[in-house]
């Protein structure tokens, strides 16, 4: 294949994979030099930038939503396996990017498909001697001996779910079926019990959140029961944009601030011990936008305040708006040496004192500086 010819598929599928709703990764920083975009992606306590790119933008799926859907009349193209591994390489050589995350349309048999992405990434790895991060989504319909080489040569791999269920998923993926996609993910979560290094940076799925009509309680109580019965480390909210041309072009699109309070939730969930029923919706199933999901809890408890900070627990801490798990373990280590007694103690171990004021008593007593509580 011709030089410009390579360079012109690589570009179209790169504006594919940033096209697409589902991410699974922070939102995309654009980068003319590429054609599309990269994505910012935590490893081991830094951030690198990973080429979010589509083997094929082929798809037999016709899913309501997206805008490489089967019936879409757009620009197709697919790359081979060492076509797409040699042009990361010369990336990456260039200091473009710094780490791969790597899907594609379902073209053909879903088998085969996996296969081409599977050799993609032996390519980087074995030929090109690649040792950074990797990405690799999961095709519905991939085998059980798929799924195991995804996790032993990426470092994270992901599903899509869609949707927190079958009936809403069947309204916007009907091809897609819930009880499969659970299948990958307990065979992911069974396999990373097995291995002792299986996709270490952790298993994620997304919800198209928005797409389906689904409520705030529906998404983040399903999000509740994956991560406590498959280990995910992420679960993501990816806003829904209509994409013209699409059955739901007509659909609204989720409100940038519904999607911010989902994520505000969901961290709730993964990192302070809250259950979904504990969060505070309205009787719609609804978070209340006006306020972060914590401080709403707060205020309809008012029996569990205020939390004395020289003697709670660290689950009692971190119900305290304005102090998470980084400085409530900074508060437990703190009140070893000394007494807290002041705002200033707590804000020099990172507490946001502005919002947690008016929660807390320090030695007994209430904070000297009370401040009105922020409403976001």
């Amino acid at each position: 294949m011709k030089g410009n010819d390579l360079d012109a598929k690589l570009e179209l599928l790169i504006g594919a994979a940033c096209e697409e709703v589902s991410t699974a990764e922070p939102r995309p920083v654009p980068m003319p030099d590429l054609g599309g975009c990269v994505y910012r992606a935590a490893r081991g306590g830094s951030h690198v930038s990973l080429l979010k790119v589509l083997l094929s933008n082929v798809c037999e799926n016709d899913c309501a939503y997206c805008a490489n859907r089967a019936s879409a009349h757009i620009r197709r193209g697919t790359l081979g396996p060492e076509e797409l591994a040699r042009a990361f390489d010369s990336m990456r050589r260039s200091g473009l990017v710094e780490g791969l995350f790597l899907s594609s349309g379902l073209c053909g048999n879903p088998v085969r498909t996996m296969d081409r992405l599977l050799d993609t990434v032996d390519i980087v790895r074995r030929k090109y001697g690649f040792t950074g991060y990797v990405h690799l989504k999961i095709l519905p319909g991939a085998s059980s001996d798929q799924i195991e080489h995804a996790g032993l040569i990426a470092d994270r791999i992901s599903v899509n779910l869609e949707a927190p269920s079958p009936k809403r998923l069947a309204l916007i993926a009907p091809e897609k079926k819930f009880a499969d996609l659970l299948g990958i993910l307990n065979r992911i979560h069974t396999l990373a019990a097995t291995y002792g290094h299986f996709a270490p940076a952790g298993p994620t799925t997304q919800f198209v959140a928005g797409a389906a009509g689904e409520s705030d309680s529906e998404l983040l109580s399903s999000a509740n029961v994956l991560y406590s019965r498959f280990g995910l480390s992420r679960v993501y909210y990816s806003g829904f944009r209509p994409v013209p041309g699409t059955p739901l072009e007509d659909v609204p699109p989720m409100p940038h601030r519904r999607e911010a309070r989902l994520y505000q939730a969901d961290a709730l969930l993964r990192d302070y011990g809250f259950r979904a029923e504990d969060l505070p919706f309205d009787e719609t199933g609804s978070l209340p936008q006006g306020q972060d999901p914590k401080l709403a809890w707060a205020l309809r408890h008012p029996e569990c305040f205020p939390v004395e900070v020289n003697t709670a627990g660290r689950k009692a801490l971190l119900q305290v708006p304005g102090i998470g798990p980084t400085g409530a373990d900074r508060i437990l280590r703190l009140r070893r040496q000394v007494r807290l007694r002041d705002l200033g103690q707590l804000a020099k171990a990172g507490v946001a004192t502005s919002r947690c004021a008016s929660f807390i008593t320090l030695n007994g007593k209430r904070p000297e500086r009370q401040i009105s509580l922020p409403i976001p």
